[in-house]
């Protein structure tokens, strides 16, 4: 059976075409290009690469590029760092080379960085200057921590003893750890910024963390612990943010919302946040740990495939392209429009669908009926030993897996063992493999 290639026209559409050329024709010219070597890009690329041999289509060597200049690759924020501030896990669990992680021969890295792109010339340019061409286009590249958005931030980073943490680097997540188990008595303060962020539980499953840590070691008592977001509330869906702001209130932890961490003077340990009258209140702590705000690359801001905000703007069924004269375009994840929260579960989900309405686009010229219906998880660690299991879809309506045997919204120590040790094995062992599907496990999803 022979390999059909998109060409594209004159006018931009896309029609059935010859044979594609080779990698041994022309190496800048590649069946499919996926952009970003992170959870996204790693999933959907093993699972593309299996999805056309199991229907028999021949692949030659390096038709399926990754470009992505990163040397390794983490099991980020939520998933693994957050266990590494509470003492759970080192973070050098969490880290590996990135091309240990592709396994296939049809699939190679090329480790730089895409700068540019021209869609309707269907190729992209990298950070050496080489234009890269291309059939089909996967963006799976991430969103930008802006660390600098926060005056103060970046230096009371750098400072050992400033007292201010992040789980959202790998190089400041074993910081939290030592803040967290250093401090015997002060203020504790654990912040969300407005907006979107990594998977948006992760902010206070560290003050959860925390806060049980203190009760264990008999320090509760002589630590005031505070929850400052930015949001208008603990959590995006109302049936986990009722259970969570009961949680807080049970345990004495303060809550202030829709005050939005501004500013930070380490040599006197303040917080300025603005309210939502736009009037600020400067907060003393003792030891503080900021989420970043966070948004869309600053090369796919100044691309023409994005939306005004900046995220790839995609149907949000099929992860197509909205703009027909792109519809050889593709994107998941972190660095997507799709109105979902950004998680390692959702792209679990999304992968599939994404392969799916590729192969379909790249054999028939037209999506198939896979569809996503948004569905994404945030295991949100609620203490030691205990996790409340969020899951929910499109519409903040819950869609939640074990809700016959469970109710998901009191914290499970099933769940807690879940979270700590086997999503990170399915992480390594599965999904970066392209052999998790969400909900479906390791079954990949049939679509009429």
């Amino acid at each position: 059976m022979s390999f059909l290639r998109l060409a594209r026209s004159k006018t931009g559409s896309l029609t059935k075409g010859v044979r594609w050329a080779s990698t041994s024709e022309s190496k800048d010219k590649y069946k499919i290009l996926v952009v970003g070597g992170g959870s996204g890009g790693l999933s959907v690329a093993h699972q593309i690469r299996n999805r056309f041999l199991e229907a028999g289509k021949s692949l030659n060597a390096d038709d399926i590029a990754i470009v992505d200049a990163a040397e390794h690759h983490y099991y980020q924020a939520s998933p693994g760092w957050t266990l590494v501030g509470a003492g759970l896990k080192s973070k050098t669990e969490f880290r590996r080379p990135l091309n240990s992680l592709i396994e296939s021969d049809e699939i190679t890295h090329i480790p730089e960085s895409v700068t540019t792109f021209a869609p309707k010339s269907s190729s992209v340019t990298t950070s050496s200057g080489r234009t890269i061409s291309y059939d089909a286009l996967v963006l799976a590249a991430g969103l930008k921590i802006n660390w600098d958005a926060i005056p103060g931030l970046t230096k009371a980073l750098s400072e050992p003893s400033s007292g201010v943490s992040s789980i959202y680097s790998y190089d400041t997540c074993d910081k939290v750890w030592n803040d967290i188990e250093t401090l015997r008595n002060g203020s504790a303060i654990f912040t969300q910024p407005a907006g979107v962020v990594k998977c948006a539980g992760a902010p206070q499953k560290i003050m959860w963390c925390a806060l049980d840590r203190y009760k264990r070691t008999n320090r509760r008592d002589n630590i005031k612990v505070d929850f400052y977001t930015g949001m208008p509330s603990m959590f995006s869906v109302p049936k986990y943010s009722e259970a969570l702001n009961n949680l807080r209130i049970e345990r004495g932890v303060g809550g202030y919302f829709q005050h939005n961490l501004v500013s930070i003077d380490s040599g006197n340990r303040k917080a300025t946040f603005k309210k939502a009258d736009g009037a600020t209140v400067d907060v003393d702590y003792t030891i503080l740990h900021v989420t970043p705000p966070m948004g869309p690359l600053d090369f796919l801001k100044e691309s023409p495939i994005v939306d005004a905000a900046g995220w790839v703007e995609v149907n949000k069924d099929t992860l197509q392209h909205v703009n027909p004269e792109f519809s050889n375009i593709f994107a998941l994840g972190d660095c997507s429009s799709l109105p979902t929260s950004k998680t390692a579960a959702a792209i679990t989900a999304q992968a599939p669908v994404l392969t799916e309405n590729l192969f379909s686009v790249m054999d028939t010229g037209k999506v198939s009926s896979a569809t996503y219906d948004g569905y994404t998880s945030c295991p949100l660690l609620t203490g030691y030993n205990e996790l409340m299991l969020a899951e929910f879809k499109y519409g903040l309506e819950p869609k939640e897996s074990f809700s016959t045997f469970f109710d998901q919204t009191k914290p499970n120590i099933l769940f807690y063992y879940l979270k700590k040790d086997f999503f990170p094995a399915a992480y390594w062992g599965r999904m970066v493999k392209g052999k998790w599907f969400g909900p479906s496990g390791t079954n990949r999803p049939k679509y009429s």
